[in-house]
């Protein structure tokens, strides 16, 4: 029976750690079970980490990599996402998608032959998250003992964060705005689970105080100039600054999924300080993808 990761909702923390494991083994390229084969990409947004680390992770497993523009395909408008599902599980053994929308990814898997990745959607972003969790993996800091705060907008980020807390124990923090918190219903289920200690402190320096890890990721944003410049004003207290970091431990970490807006949700001196691991947070993208893939296609 085919696999997909489009949640961690159907995955165990046994098979979350096993990525993690197979990501640091040098060993994966190797055994190439995408040799000779092609991999899907299709991609309604706009890309540059996801895109390039999965051509590049693809690549590496012996695979071609077909990159399809939702300008090209017409999902869900020229041709249905279930059709689209169907053409492609015969000529690819593996669908990455990048949808704007998460039940686009949920129709893609209910309706391919073949596994599904979901490489970001509105509601979840879970390969970030494993990339992020095998980063503070090997810092030590992947356990109940290490407080990690995420502050901003209760985006994709903070779901999955909310979601990887209900299979592995973490003390979690969600800092965010009156009406921006994360999914009520991932909230709900991940508090339910009684796995990790999670809590929602609406104030940024109250919940950044003794933080080992802030993570922050880009604010929504709105068309309309005059929503924009709300939405910034609500957001303000909640960049990740120096004033804002003098409240965590001195070890502490920052995270950013990137692109960043410098000067919004982090100022430029902190994303390019000791202290931020972004770019290991980028480059780990690679190989938690490869195992993953690997994974799937066992």
């Amino acid at each position: 029976m085919k696999r997909d990761l489009v949640s961690f909702a159907l995955w165990t923390s046994d098979e979350i750690l096993e990525i993690l494991e197979l990501a640091r083994n040098p060993g994966i390229p190797s055994a190439r079970p995408l040799h000779g084969k092609t991999a899907a990409l299709v991609f309604e947004r706009e890309s540059l980490r996801t895109r390039v680390s999965f051509e590049v992770g693809i690549a590496e497993l012996g695979g071609h990599p077909v990159f399809l523009q939702q300008q090209t395909i017409g999902i869900a408008t020229r041709e249905s996402v279930h059709d689209v599902a169907v053409a492609l599980s015969q000529y690819c053994p593996l669908i990455v998608a990048r949808t704007a929308k998460h039940q686009t990814c949920v129709q893609l898997a209910e309706s391919a032959a073949v596994p599904v990745i979901n490489a970001m959607t509105d509601l979840l972003h879970p390969c970030q998250i494993l990339a992020d969790a095998f980063t503070l993996q090997g810092l030590g800091r992947l356990n109940s003992r290490t407080k990690i705060v995420f502050t901003g907008d209760g985006n994709n980020i903070a779901n999955s964060l909310l979601e990887l807390a209900e299979k592995l124990p973490l003390q979690l923090v969600i800092s965010c705005p009156q009406g921006y918190e994360p999914h009520p219903g991932i909230l709900d289920q991940a508090i339910g689970a009684n796995v990790s200690s999670i809590k929602v402190i609406h104030d940024p320096k109250e919940a950044v105080h003794d933080a080992d890890v802030v993570y922050t990721d880009k604010w929504s944003q709105a068309e309309d100039p005059g929503e924009r410049q709300r939405r910034l004003s609500i957001f303000r207290p909640y960049q990740v600054n120096k004033s804002l970091l003098r409240r965590a431990r001195p070890g502490c970490v920052v995270m950013h999924r990137l692109p960043a807006n410098r000067g919004e949700e982090i100022t430029g001196d902190v994303l390019d300080g000791k202290q931020c691991i972004a770019l290991e947070q980028a480059r780990n993208r690679l190989e938690v993808q490869k195992a993953v893939m690997t994974k799937l296609l066992r």
